[in-house]
């Protein structure tokens, strides 16, 4: 992965990148002419990591709750998105930057470990490094690009489109929110601080299952990605979910128009690598991906335990065959192979 960070990329493409809306956007969507020859990026297959962090402010470590990979084939017949779960246990290289030395931990901690630039300064530009390095290592994977999105820049995105539509594929009931979407009330032993793992307490939002797509509002649509307890599957239902609102957020932006009022609303709260090549190489380098075939992947695991204390995540052994596909550029053979993998309703085609 490059060391060098755009920090500001053109505001007309910004979005693209950061939430791999440049890979579903349909060939409606134009893109911009540029003077001179650009720079190829890779002819072969890519990898592009996305990270979603909460935005707490440049004085507190970032964490990153939302980690997907989006996989684009060396032929462009189609986009693969795969998530890893944020509490998934890891060894977390020593990285100098920050003079931290390695560990194993939950995955979402390598960018909080890398981010740190002065006293209670903290980029996440720089801890993105870190995280990529770390994933790469469980994965296999060396990232062609990738980028940071907040949750403030992720609502107005959604706010920008008017809204998102998704057909809910089981009821969700929010742990944070009230149905008219204020936070939730404390428990009396939580108000004062300490450590509450679940501190709210009253009426909840919820979302209901539904057989046909339904519009949530940009409030609903961050919400709705959050939650994991209650879930069947905890934090795999949460994954699957985040990676639909991401191909729904895409399948709306139908026009250079309303790409274009997107990548406004967006505004600063993107960091982008782009693995040497600026966003124009990569406009072009992707302008021929076939956007009809997107196709989402839950890979297996679950908890993991030391007695009875839970440390967090891990995968099943056979993921790292899964991984061996995509850095062979071969998952469209694999998911033949083992079908259980893709979402039931992970395939756009």
């Amino acid at each position: 992965m490059a060391q060098s960070v755009q920090r500001r990329a053109p505001w007309w493409a910004r979005l693209a990148i950061a939430v791999g809306i440049l890979l579903l956007v349909p060939a409606a969507v134009t893109v911009p002419s540029v003077a001179g020859v650009p720079r190829a990026v890779p002819a072969g297959p890519l990898n592009i990591l996305l990270a979603g962090i909460d935005p707490r402010g440049t004085h507190v470590r970032p964490l990153a709750d939302t980690i997907i990979v989006a996989h684009v084939p060396a032929d462009r017949s189609g986009v693969y998105l795969f998530s890893l779960p944020r509490d998934l246990v890891v060894w977390i290289p020593p990285f100098t930057p920050t003079r931290t030395a390695g560990r194993y931990a939950k995955v979402n901690a390598a960018m909080a470990l890398g981010s740190e630039v002065g006293v209670n300064r903290y980029d996440p530009a720089q801890g993105y490094e870190l995280l990529a390095t770390t994933v790469g290592q469980v994965t296999g994977l060396r990232f062609d690009a990738g980028a940071v999105i907040n949750f403030g820049g992720f609502k107005r995105m959604v706010a920008a489109l008017g809204g998102v539509r998704l057909t809910v594929d089981q009821d969700v009931v929010s742990e944070h929110l009230k149905p008219d979407g204020t936070r939730r009330d404390l428990l009396p032993g939580c108000r004062t601080g300490g450590d509450c793992l679940r501190p709210y307490t009253g009426p909840q939002k919820t979302y209901p299952k539904s057989t046909t797509p339904v519009r949530l509002r940009p409030w609903e649509a961050l919400d709705f990605v959050r939650q994991r307890y209650g879930l069947p599957r905890s934090d795999y239902d949460r994954q699957r979910h985040q990676r639909q609102l991401l191909r729904a957020v895409a399948a709306q932006i139908t026009d250079p128009a309303r790409l274009m009022r997107v990548l406004t609303a967006i505004g600063d709260d993107l960091t982008f690598d782009g693995g040497g090549h600026d966003i124009t190489d990569w406009l072009i380098a992707l302008k021929d991906v076939d956007t009809t075939t997107v196709t989402t992947i839950t890979l297996p695991g679950g908890p993991l335990f030391d007695g009875d204390r839970y440390l967090g995540e891990r995968f099943d052994a056979g993921v790292t065959d899964f991984f061996a596909a995509v850095k062979e550029d071969r998952v469209a053979r694999y998911l033949l192979g083992h079908p259980t993998l893709v979402d039931p309703v992970g395939r756009s085609r």
